[in-house]
């Protein structure tokens, strides 16, 4: 379980570094981003990384670890958004943008530490691809509940879905920077 903290730690710590660079560049313009738009965000990268997976051949020379990375940040937005709400403009320091960015990544490690001790690791022994398509899964389960605009009868909101997303994403880059 060490090896795991340590891991996730390394891989949000690379996250948060490309994350810290494009508000450096953008600012925080992702602050008009509606969640719904923030979820299609996700599932362009998931679908991207999937389609990869598939062809096992990119025309753009990117692989699928800045797709994982990409789903980490945007996750953690999805969360920031959700908490705020979307804003009419970029309204947002670098420095608060990253504070939220850190109260979100650490509850992402909470989280996975929680289910990481009741499952037991399970998703070491898990493939890449698999992470890819229950990332997947876990967008149209969002869509859905975002066309029931979050009335669900049963089921975990929409920030749960972000949390999980952002976690089978780190999972698959521990996988590709660390090995099996």
């Amino acid at each position: 379980m060490k090896d795991t903290i340590q891991q996730f730690e390394q891989v949000m710590a690379s996250c948060r570094e490309l994350f810290s660079k494009k508000l450096h560049d953008y600012g925080a313009a992702w602050r008009i981003m509606r969640p719904v738009s923030v979820t299609d965000q996700i599932f362009i990268k998931a679908n991207r990384i999937r389609s990869l997976e598939t062809k096992g051949v990119s025309l753009v020379g990117e692989g699928i670890r800045p797709e994982f990375v990409a789903i980490v940040n945007y996750g953690i937005v999805g969360l920031i958004q959700l908490e705020l709400g979307y804003a009419e403009r970029d309204d947002m320091t670098p420095q608060q943008a990253l504070a939220y960015y850190d109260k979100w990544a650490s509850q992402a490690l909470e989280l996975m530490l929680k289910k990481n001790h009741d499952y037991d690791e399970a998703w070491r022994g898990m493939r890449i691809s698999s992470y890819t398509d229950l990332i997947l899964m876990k967008l149209y389960r969002t869509k859905q509940i975002e066309g029931l605009e979050g009335e669900t009868l049963v089921s975990e909101g929409i920030d749960a879905n972000y949390m999980d997303m952002i976690n089978y994403a780190v999972f698959g880059l521990i996988k590709l920077d660390f090995g099996e």
